[in-house]
């Protein structure tokens, strides 16, 4: 097991960087991947870590960007894999989770992969100092959220969680973004100012705690400031669930509720925005996905391009271009 994919891992959790965790839980020989080699591969495919060469390599990207995109963990079986019954398992969409893909290199080995999506963890930033301030920081960490308080106006120290206390209101410093919740509890005290920061994100909520004539006060000195409607709508005032007239604590259990409830519907990202796909050729001869940035060995034929994952594959089309298209 190689520790340093797993403290590449740990870094990017702390980063809130999402990524997917491949892990080689079985292989057959000839075979370059080894059980319990592990990788870690970024939305926009680079892989930090080894799984095994060239055959496997791309296909176990493609398929760990789809598990970014849809957030379910899966099972690739690459190669000529029997399932536990012994009888051959065809290629796509297996029983739930799990993956095959014919694997028609050089070698008659396989392997079986996970592949774990790792999301970034939400982020919660309130805004302020006050009791409700204070209750929603304790329950956002409770969570495991990744909590940080921005009071410009006071001391670290007053806070039950000093070391989660920021003084400028630096939201783009904290990497604020769409997986991110923004709670502004100044209290009259710099709302425009925190709300304008706030929306000036990608911040996937941003709520104000204020009753509504105050919050529509705010809303309308944004507006006259040049603040757009687009980005006021995005203003939840009162913020939280509507429970009717609750005390501080009380309204940051309504606030955490209502986060809550839009992250597991979906509203409030869990992986903010994933890139474009590596551009991918399929092997003419042995049907196995060819990342085209990556590719050593290319052909063109009749004027278009074919990739191949091996100079073998290369060799036998260029022998005999029909035998393969």
């Amino acid at each position: 097991m190689s520790l340093s994919v797993l403290q590449e891992a740990v870094a990017l959790a702390e980063a809130r960087v999402p990524f997917v965790l491949a892990t080689v839980v079985w292989r057959r020989g000839p075979s370059s991947g080894q059980q319990g080699s592990k990788a870690v591969i970024l939305a926009d495919g680079t892989v930090r870590g080894w799984l095994g060469g060239a055959c496997a390599e791309p296909t176990v990207v493609v398929q760990a960007r789809e598990a970014l995109l849809d957030g379910e963990p899966r099972l690739l079986l690459l190669g000529d894999v029997e399932d536990p019954s012994g009888a051959p398992v065809g290629v796509g969409a297996g029983p739930s989770g799990t993956y095959s893909v014919p694997m028609a290199c050089e070698n008659d080995g396989a392997l079986e992969v996970y592949l774990e999506p790792v999301p970034p963890r939400p982020q919660l930033v309130v805004i302020g100092r006050s009791p409700a301030v204070a209750a929603l920081a304790l329950m956002g960490r409770a969570l495991e959220w990744d909590v940080a308080v921005i009071d410009d106006s006071g001391s670290a120290d007053e806070h039950p969680l000093p070391e989660l206390v920021r003084t400028s209101l630096d939201l783009a410093g904290l990497g604020v973004g769409v997986g991110s919740a923004v709670v502004v509890a100044t209290q009259g005290h710099y709302d425009d100012l925190a709300l304008e920061a706030a929306l000036a994100t990608d911040a996937a909520y941003v709520g104000l705690i204020a009753g509504h004539k105050r919050a529509d006060a705010v809303v309308e000195n944004l507006r006259g400031r040049g603040v757009s409607e687009e980005d006021l709508a995005r203003v939840q005032a009162p913020a939280g669930l509507d429970l009717g007239r609750l005390g501080n604590r009380e309204l940051a259990v309504a606030i955490m509720a209502d986060l809550v409830t839009r992250r597991a519907s979906g509203e409030l990202s869990r992986w903010g925005a994933v890139p474009e796909a590596p551009e991918t050729a399929i092997d003419p001869v042995c049907s196995m996905t060819v990342l085209i940035a990556d590719a050593k060995y290319h052909s063109r034929h009749d004027g278009a391009d074919y990739w191949f994952c091996a100079p073998g594959c290369k060799k036998a089309f260029e022998a005999d271009p029909a035998a393969f298209l």
